[in-house]
């Protein structure tokens, strides 16, 4: 049986190292450039806007095995807000236990319990396994939506060019 509970300062150590576990897994080692502090802050400053839940080892004194980290996003059709999921992460010798399925369990009762309309995430198209994990609990994709992202350099040069003032019709 899995025990869930929310993070505590203690967990961003081995957080972060899943984090880097999961970007080898993700094909993309050196993509991480978080660290124990960012995170930290990120978590537990003073106006914390990301969250995160873990899963406790079954034998005291062990690490967390796993992990989901998230935040709040919004709907404007239904009104309301939902939990975007960006990480769920179990430790390979611990998959197949239910602690997965307990993480995403415990964001649908937050989501049920404060009345946002959904828990959504993103997975890669070539991981089957998160595929017919998320779909033999329910999760349906979202066929027709792409994900965009700006960043790097390109994030820099839109940002940083000059805004042009709209055109006013009379």
């Amino acid at each position: 049986m899995s025990l869930i509970r929310t993070a505590a300062p203690s967990d961003v150590p081995a957080i972060l190292g899943m984090i880097h576990d999961l970007a080898v897994y993700e094909k993309e080692p050196d993509a991480v450039k978080n660290t124990v502090e960012m995170l930290h802050a990120n978590l537990f400053g003073s106006n914390p806007q990301i969250f995160a839940h873990v899963v406790d080892s079954e034998t005291p004194g062990e690490p967390i095995v796993g992990f989901a980290l998230w935040f709040l996003n919004y709907s404007t059709w239904e009104g309301t807000l939902g939990i975007h999921l960006e990480d769920l992460y179990v430790r390979p010798g611990t998959r197949g236990g239910g602690h997965g399925k307990a993480l995403l369990r415990t964001l649908a009762q937050i989501a049920v319990e404060r009345g946002y309309a959904r828990v959504e995430w993103s997975v890669l198209d070539w991981n089957a396994p998160a595929i017919n994990f998320y779909k033999s609990l329910g999760a349906t994709p979202m066929d027709g939506w792409h994900v965009f992202r700006l960043d790097g350099p390109e994030l820099d040069a839109f940002g940083e060019a000059q805004l042009v003032p709209a055109q006013v019709q009379a």
